[in-house]
């Protein structure tokens, strides 16, 4: 019989005016996969980061193993047992594995090579037990994405967490490796721990977890048995409302040739080859997906097509011009419009209202200044406009997008570049970690700019994303095409093999 690990009575938290978690409950059971869903914004990062120690609840009790618990700091909440592995890692880059998951003992790790050898030992039996493997005695920044994301795994094991919660897991993983965290979070389930997972993808949702809770408006509206529900469901409650992602009958892509890349050579900012002999194209009223592990080319090929990044070798050749300087003016004045991965960091300046945010490709055109003047009531009416248009919800155009939801961030970035009516679009991870009433919005308006005849760059590491929106995919690995396949030659199993840098015996090579 499952016991309860974990439960949760009437949490409240408010930032400010905003109430982010109103009377909520929440248990989960030793033994037990349990997902928390929600739009962005409905308050489930709010309720675990008050499990974990990040926040702390205005009103309400926690109680672990049945005893009321004060988690206080993340400090509290690994001495009950409680762990959780963030999204964006919490790793030291130049320290290896085995230093990562010792860091903050007490008993200091630099104590002589019998007892660093015997560490080693115990997290690699550690990490085994729970099928983790990852070179221990290497530097974090030569592991993989997945292998970082087994070292923080088994950091929490390793400080005792019997209750493990993972923040969008998935979100940087290849199918295969999907696959094996999940086969991971059966054996703790199996050897008794509690795992709580926040995530959108619903078909995950449904394969992995034993039960399911769904929040809305801050306020928790359902528990579900995994068995008893199915996705659709799923996205109702999440949601308020039927959701459906509106495809439009595929004609057949591709007018005339409208961006093409030949044989381009790109470093990184550490000097490593980032892009070695890519080529590819793009034509009008075509959507081409990227696919490929993070770290594999995708930020710098994004970069220089952008203007941000200048390259080695190689041409561009975009609407019948050739490209032969990085400008990020000259990519804006061409009509190439960009959605990068980080929208805080490199799309949005959080601590600014929507009007300057939506002014910053634009402030120069007669349309919004004279003489260097900004037209501030046309600007903030245009404004108005776009945020209505794109449904940005918002307490006012002046209210820092800081502030705003994920998902009504990325509505906002969207609504500036979309705006332009741009020949070429560049989005980079477009929907990730939104919800799924957001990413509906977001497929939208790329089958939208599709339609209209522009072209679109769409790099994804989501393979459902990238199946249904793409005329053609190209698998991105070690910083070359090594695949290519077309809308109807695509699936799951060819292109998560490509991304892992297996070609077919037909070399799939572009």
């Amino acid at each position: 019989m499952l016991t309860t690990s974990v439960e949760m009575r009437g949490i409240v938290k408010k930032f400010g005016t905003v109430t982010a978690s109103d009377q909520v409950d929440f248990s989960a059971n030793a033994g037990e996969i349990h997902a928390l869903l929600g739009e962005n914004g409905a308050g489930k990062s709010t309720v675990m980061s008050m499990l974990s120690g990040v926040y702390r609840a205005d009103e309400g009790e926690i109680f672990i193993h049945g005893k009321t618990a004060k988690i206080r700091s993340p400090k509290d909440a690994a001495v009950l047992g409680v762990g959780m592995v963030f999204q964006n890692f919490r790793l030291v880059q130049s320290l290896t594995a085995a230093e990562n998951i010792v860091l903050g003992e007490k008993s200091s790790f630099w104590r002589g090579g019998g007892y660093i050898k015997r560490k080693y030992q115990e997290i690699e039996e550690l990490a085994k037990r729970y099928g983790l493997a990852f070179p221990a005695d290497r530097p974090i920044w030569q592991l993989s994405v997945g292998e970082q994301q087994r070292v923080e795994i088994v950091k929490t094991l390793y400080r005792g967490a019997d209750i493990i919660i993972l923040d969008e897991p998935t979100s940087v993983l290849t199918p295969g490796e999907a696959e094996q965290l999940f086969h991971t979070l059966r054996v703790m389930r199996q050897a008794g721990k509690t795992v709580i997972m926040t995530t959108h993808k619903l078909k995950e949702v449904m394969a992995a977890t034993d039960r399911i809770s769904i929040m809305r408006k801050g306020k928790m509206i359902a528990t579900l048995a995994t068995a008893d529900t199915d996705e659709l469901e799923l996205a109702r409650l999440m949601v308020g409302r039927e959701v459906t992602i509106k495809r439009r009958e595929r004609e057949t892509a591709g007018g005339e040739a409208l961006l093409t890349v030949k044989n381009l050579e790109v470093f990184a900012d550490h000097g490593r080859k980032a892009l070695d002999n890519l080529s590819l194209s793009v034509c009008k009223g075509e959507i081409v997906g990227v696919a490929g592990v993070a770290g594999n080319g995708q930020k710098e090929l994004a970069e220089v097509l952008t203007g941000l990044r200048a390259w080695k070798k190689g041409g561009i050749i975009f609407d019948g011009n050739t490209v032969k300087l990085a400008s990020v003016r000259g990519a804006i004045d061409a009509g190439i419009s960009h959605v990068p991965e980080n929208r805080m960091k490199s799309g949005l300046a959080g601590r600014l209202g929507s009007v300057d945010n939506l002014l910053f490709k634009s402030y120069r055109s007669t349309d919004h200044s004279t003489y260097g003047f900004l037209k501030t009531g046309k600007n903030r009416s245009w404004s108005q406009e776009l945020v209505q248009r794109f449904d940005v919800k918002t307490p006012g155009l002046d209210t820092p997008v800081q502030q705003l939801s994920g998902g009504n961030q990325q509505k906002l970035l969207f609504a500036r570049e979309v705006s332009h009516r741009p020949k070429l679009m560049v989005a980079v991870h477009p929907t990730q970690g939104l919800d799924v009433g957001a990413t509906a919005g977001v497929h939208e308006l790329l089958m939208e700019l599709r339609g209209s005849g522009s072209g679109v760059l769409l790099i994804s590491e989501d393979l459902d994303e990238l199946l249904q929106l793409s005329d053609r995919i190209l698998v991105m690995y070690g910083g070359a095409i090594i695949g290519e396949k077309t809308h109807e030659e695509a699936d799951r199993e060819t292109l998560g093999m490509l991304m892992a840098g297996v070609r077919s015996r037909e070399g799939d090579a572009v």
